[in-house]
């Protein structure tokens, strides 16, 4: 062997060790547990001016169930009966994520908007539309050939506080996850001893902009200097040091604050409802999706009853009297049946739930089977001329399909703008759609528009300050476009079929309704528990 071929051997081999050795270091694994500094410091060093810390265990907040990710099939794996083909089955991958364990109550969404009218009183006509837009629509319970009082009593009446929420929409349940998670965070924070406990005891602080929110705190505003204990706040952080400078430059903007609350996307809704991280009958090879919890009783008093709140059939929402199948005519308490595999509830009837995802017919596997969502806008933060953060001083609102105006920031909120808008990226089928693509002048670049030329909302405000909406007399071929959103799960007024987590529709996020409730969903750090063991 030459000595070119030698030493060519000799530094592949070498730089194989090294590779699988890690360079000389352990082969074991074990995380951040045998991490150390690049710079040879120790971590958080007195003398250094490096802090991070000590690393907090993740752990579920009360209400929310840990779901661990994974592959699965979703959609459809039984007959298209309905012949839509809006759910053939694909592979898809899901990260770990938290879910509530229930659907949001009455009482969860009346704390809500009873902070709003604390915090930006509607008799102030600068906030005069953040209350009352902010409000479910009660008038969803009113049928013109059915009598019920649910419209003056199910979302203000003790009897039903720990039923499901409804007559909210998809906006207006969004503004409900942005506003737990500067709640929780404000109580997380309370109870470290960073914010005061007597913070609402002072009303100067929770007036109008004044008020807490996320924003201000990630960005270390001065407002809240009056009710910050900066001193506890360091300790938090681990920082080590008297030194000012080094202290601001380590303000860790994520210490204390909890992960955000949001709507579960379409995909891990569906997985959640499957319970498939445990009790799991589930082959990868020939695609055989796990058994869904049957929703008959098997023992005991429940035997052969219902488990679930749906309509049986036509005049049969609960059964016979005396012999009441699930028992329940219309909602029903959140907690009132078995809860999945994994111990959330109500992800079989009571209400269907509202996804994040912008609703469109085909599910693009092939562009992405990680995480799948369409719906992603990109927003950035506004800055002055002179380089600060620019506040919300006068909020601006959507409006809701009854004319109502709902909030799209609050007062004393960053504000931000659109940078980049993914919802219709790849969404149409160009080859098998007629003039796809050849839609409006200002538009005919967008490939498939003319497939989701849905109705266009306008409206004019009168004199009296109330919004009225215009009809769109323009021929249209397609409810479907950006503003409708997915809807998952069954109903109280939804027979059996729409009980199958595979199963998928679609309302517009303006509008409301008697069957749709909502549930939150956090972001979570896989385990690396449950891995092959070699």
């Amino acid at each position: 062997m030459n000595k070119i071929k030698l030493l060519t051997l000799l530094m592949f081999s070498a730089s194989v060790f090294l590779v699988s050795c890690g360079g000389g270091g352990s082969k074991k694994g074990g995380g951040t547990k045998r991490f150390t500094s690049m710079t040879g410091w120790k971590p958080n060093d007195s003398k250094g001016w490096f802090f991070t810390g000590k690393q907090q265990k993740q752990k579920g907040l009360p209400g929310m169930v840990h779901v661990e990710g994974g592959t699965f099939t979703m959609g459809l794996v039984k007959d298209d009966v309905m012949h839509d083909w809006n759910n053939t089955p694909k592979r898809m991958q899901v990260s770990s994520f938290f879910m509530g364990e229930a659907e949001i109550t009455n009482y969860d969404y009346r704390a809500y908007v009873t902070w709003l009218k604390y915090v930006f009183p509607p008799s102030d006509p600068s906030f005069k539309d953040i209350y009352t837009g902010a409000l479910p629509d009660t008038l969803v319970w009113n049928n013109k050939l059915s009598r019920n009082d649910f419209a003056e009593t199910y979302f203000r009446s003790p009897e039903y506080d720990y039923y499901p929420v409804v007559g909210v929409s998809w906006l207006q349940a969004s503004r409900y996850c942005e506003w737990l998670t500067d709640r929780v965070t404000e109580h997380e924070l309370m109870a470290q001893g960073v914010i005061s406990k007597d913070l609402y005891t002072n009303e100067s602080n929770n007036q109008g902009a004044n008020a807490f929110n996320l924003d201000k705190y990630k960005g270390n505003d001065p407002e809240m200097e009056s009710y910050i204990n900066k001193q506890r706040l360091q300790q938090k952080t681990g920082i080590k040091t008297t030194n000012q400078r080094i202290v601001a430059a380590n303000r860790n903007a994520n210490q204390g604050v909890v992960e955000k609350f949001r709507l579960p996307t379409e995909v891990e809704w569906e997985f959640a409802a499957l319970g498939m991280q445990k009790e799991r009958e589930y082959n990868l090879y020939t695609n055989k999706q796990p058994q869904i919890q049957q929703i008959k009783g098997k023992k005991g008093r429940d035997r052969g009853m219902y488990l679930a709140n749906f309509k049986q059939g036509r005049g049969d929402y609960s059964g016979v009297a005396g012999w009441k199948n699930d028992g329940s005519p219309t909602t029903s308490d959140v907690k009132q049946y078995p809860s999945n595999n994994l111990g959330i509830f109500g992800m079989f009837g009571n209400v269907a739930e509202w996804t994040a995802d912008v609703y469109r017919p085909i599910i693009d596997e092939e562009a992405s089977d990680f995480n799948y969502f369409r719906g992603n806008v990109s927003r950035e933060v506004v800055k002055n001329a002179d380089g600060s953060t620019k506040k919300i001083e006068s909020p601006k609102y959507d409006t809701l399909a009854d004319g109502r105006l709902v909030y799209k920031g609050l007062p004393g909120q960053y504000e931000r703008e659109v940078v980049a808008d993914n919802r219709n990226f790849r969404d149409g089928d160009f080859q098998s759609s007629l003039d796809a693509g050849y839609g409006r002048a200002e538009d005919s670049s967008t490939i498939g528009y003319n497939m989701y030329n849905s109705k266009d909302k306008k409206f004019v405000v009168d004199g009296r300050g109330r919004v009225i909406l215009q009809k769109d007399k323009t021929a249209r071929t397609t409810r479907i476009s950006n503003e409708v959103r997915v809807i998952k799960g069954g109903s109280w007024l939804d027979g059996a079929y729409w009980l199958d987590p595979g199963q998928r529709r679609y309302r517009e996020q303006a509008k409301a309704y008697g069957w749709v409730g909502f549930r939150v969903a956090q972001d979570a750090k896989s385990s690396s528990k449950g891995r092959t063991k070699r």
